[in-house]
């Protein structure tokens, strides 16, 4: 017999494999929908730098509180404190087609770490339950916007030897000046403002069916209304966890706390557009398009 047929030859009833496969998961185009401050949450996983936001799990799951942050050192999932404080991150190197399975599953995995443990991803998750699951939602979570990574640190005692600590303590300082300078506008939820580089950006998450919006804002940017104020210009959009978020360029030197008025006077025509039912003219529908086809990376 020759060294390709014997190859080819396997006993009678030996499976080729004794390892159960995994289930996937289906994939999720608004993976946060239903949960309060959806808009918020999907800020922290896309564009937020730096934030925390306390959430408070279901009876079922324990009850006990949790903090998501944006992003932990290393890129891990999460790190449960000496005192059982859980932290877990948004933003990982870890993605499966539902971001809130993911979130949710590390969530469950930090909790049954022992005090002071990281997790480390190790593959993706199977199905399970998601964020909309687990969590008491009578009970909105309230986004804390950081200008560091304070709060890796503990400030009762850290997790792991002072060795740990001073490593942690360096890489936020490290990081310091690479952080992009982030703040939310006052008065306008979801709205954030940063600085990249010389130039300051305003990205506005929002919690409209995406079809919608862009029909709205196309309506606005084909009347040539869609920039904040002189000098402040609608650059684009893009779509992040089934959302849409306009992005606009803002005059030099602005500041968040400028942008309250021209923000809530946009909020009044989108507003407007939004309710106007009437077919899309074929001016509207080419500033669709353009809107649609020059989607920013920002």
């Amino acid at each position: 017999m020759s060294k390709k047929k014997r190859r080819g030859r396997r006993p009678v009833g030996t499976a080729t494999s004794t390892k159960p496969r995994k289930q996937s998961i289906e994939f999720v185009a608004r993976p946060f929908a239903g949960l309060p401050a959806e808009e918020d949450l999907v800020a922290m996983a896309q564009i937020i730098p730096a934030a925390t936001a306390t959430v408070c799990l279901t009876e079922e799951y324990g009850g006990g509180r949790v903090q998501l942050v944006t992003l932990l050192p290393e890129y891990v999932q999460g790190i449960k404190r000496a005192d059982g404080e859980i932290l877990v991150a948004m933003q990982t190197s870890m993605h499966s087609g539902d971001a809130s399975r993911d979130v949710a599953a590390a969530v469950l995995a930090t909790i049954d770490l022992s005090d002071g443990q990281a997790l480390r991803a190790e593959g993706l998750p199977e199905p399970g339950p998601r964020l909309q699951d687990i969590l008491d939602t009578s009970e909105p979570p309230v986004v804390s916007v950081r200008e560091t990574f304070d709060f890796w640190v503990d400030p009762r005692g850290g997790v792991g030897d002072a060795k740990t600590r001073q490593a942690i303590e360096d890489a936020i300082e490290h990081a310091k000046d690479e952080i992009t300078p982030t703040r939310p506008v006052p008065g306008v939820e979801h709205a954030y403002w940063c600085r990249l580089g010389t130039k300051e950006f305003v990205r506005w998450v929002r919690g409209e069916d995406e079809d919608e919006f862009f029909n709205a804002f196309a309506r606005i940017h084909a009347a040539r209304e869609s920039d904040l104020e002189e000098g402040a210009r609608f650059v684009g959009a893009f779509r992040a966890n089934g959302l849409a978020i306009p992005v606009w360029e803002l005059v030099p030197g602005t500041e968040a706390e400028e942008l309250t008025e021209p923000l809530q006077a946009m909020g009044g025509r989108l507003d407007a557009a939004l309710a106007d039912e009437s077919p899309l003219s074929p001016e509207v529908r080419r500033a669709r398009a353009g809107i649609i086809s020059r989607q920013v990376n920002l």
